[in-house]
């Protein structure tokens, strides 16, 4: 977890409350993204910001780990440290049952699975930064991956059935195309920090606590960058416009989100990147449905066909086929094509399901009005009864 996100209301740039849903969430980082996008508001520095800030908050509070992390560790320093409880300064804890004449690290006591696992360690990763663990400091520093990107496209239905490979537009942090991400000017390098040995960090002793804070030489790099790129002024990032080709796969949802591993934001000084987050829109088709890997139409039919049967072309994703409707079909009985429905991950494609539907003609000549005439007497005469075994006869 960043140390970052402490400093920041990530709630706030929302413009929701810390006990919105993961909806009430999504919903008002789609509205924002949408308003602030640089391609709405070309040269507008501040939008820029404020998208890029959205978008923090959006990676944050959309993930329930993260969040999780980010509003306990909110909680923790909320009173300016540890006051509540109260830590004596004499090495022992101020609160009933507590610790007493024995020298405690608090990196160790939320050194554990506390608040989340993984490479970044949740709260401990937040407090073993702050406070020392066992006494010495981190064997090194971490280098700063770059923010998760987020960004949206909207797909034909036909497109995201079959896939498709879309450009996107994209600006955002990109690793100076100069130093190539280093944030040294061509032709030098970075040193190591003298000052903390490369850690970043530098650890204290006050009394029975030890600290661990980041170094004032190397901001926490551990590096020192004595002659800076003058493109990137040493940070090893610009911001770029950049076109993305992205291959959709096929069969993509709507509101699915596929990630692009490294395409996100640069990281500080040659670090890896984030990822980059993109959110497909699919938009409706004329013809065709969709449930799950099946595809769905509705096909116009006429009565004689029904009663008579036929053979109907109708399309598919990749062409036509024909369906035969067999005599005596009910209206709205669905028929199934095996095999012409949605590709699937797996291999394979669902199925096309053809639901058939008799369309009544508004106006007939006296030629049909007459045969129909005639149809309907002949019709009784068989003895058919459309409503025989009706309950409300």
């Amino acid at each position: 977890m960043n140390r970052e996100w402490l400093e920041k209301d990530f709630y706030k740039e929302l413009g929701i409350s810390s006990s919105a849903t993961q909806d009430e969430v999504k919903k008002a980082y789609r509205k924002l993204a949408r308003d602030l996008h640089p391609d709405k508001n070309p040269g507008d520095i501040k939008a820029e910001e404020r998208f890029k800030a959205v978008s923090e908050a959006h990676t944050v509070l959309s993930d329930p780990a993260k969040r999780k992390e980010y509003d306990e560790a909110r909680r923790l320093f909320a009173s300016g440290g540890f006051g509540r409880g109260g830590f004596a300064p004499s090495g022992g804890y101020g609160g009933t049952g507590g610790f007493s004449g024995a020298e405690f690290n608090l990196g160790d006591i939320f050194g554990g699975a506390t608040a989340g696992t993984g490479p970044d360690g949740g709260l401990g990763d937040i407090l073993g930064g702050l406070f020392n663990r066992g006494g010495g400091a981190r064997a090194s520093s971490r280098p700063r991956r770059g923010s998760d990107v987020e960004t949206e496209t909207t797909l034909g239905f036909r497109e995201a059935a079959q896939g498709v490979t879309v450009p996107l537009r994209m600006t955002s942090p990109s690793p100076c195309t100069t130093c190539h991400g280093s944030g040294a000017k061509p032709g030098t390098s970075p040193r190591v920090c003298p000052h903390c040995n490369g850690t970043g960090v530098i650890s204290r002793n006050q009394g029975a606590f030890g600290f661990s804070e980041p170094c004032d030489d190397c901001r926490g790099t551990g590096s020192i960058i004595d002659d800076p790129c003058v493109d990137c002024r040493g940070t090893g990032i610009q911001n770029r416009t950049r076109t993305i080709t992205v291959r959709i796969p096929p069969g993509v949802r709507d509101g699915q989100r596929i990630r692009l591993a490294g395409q996100g934001e640069a990281g500080l000084r040659g670090a890896p990147p984030g990822d980059l987050y993109v959110t497909v829109h699919v938009s409706g088709d004329k013809v065709f449905g969709r449930n799950g890997d099946d595809l769905t139409l509705v096909l116009p039919v006429s009565y004689s066909e029904l009663v008579l049967g036929t053979t109907v072309s109708v399309p598919t994703l990749d062409g036509r086929v024909g369906v035969k409707v067999p005599p005596g079909t009910a209206d709205g009985r669905t028929l199934r094509v095996r095999g012409r429905g949605v590709p699937k991950r797996a291999g394979g494609a669902g199925d096309l399901l053809v639901t058939v539907k008799v369309a009544i003609p508004q106006k007939l000549d006296d030629n049909a009005t007459e045969a129909l005439r005639r149809y309907a007497e002949a019709e009784k005469t068989s003895g058919f009864d459309p409503r025989a075994g009706w309950a409300g006869a």
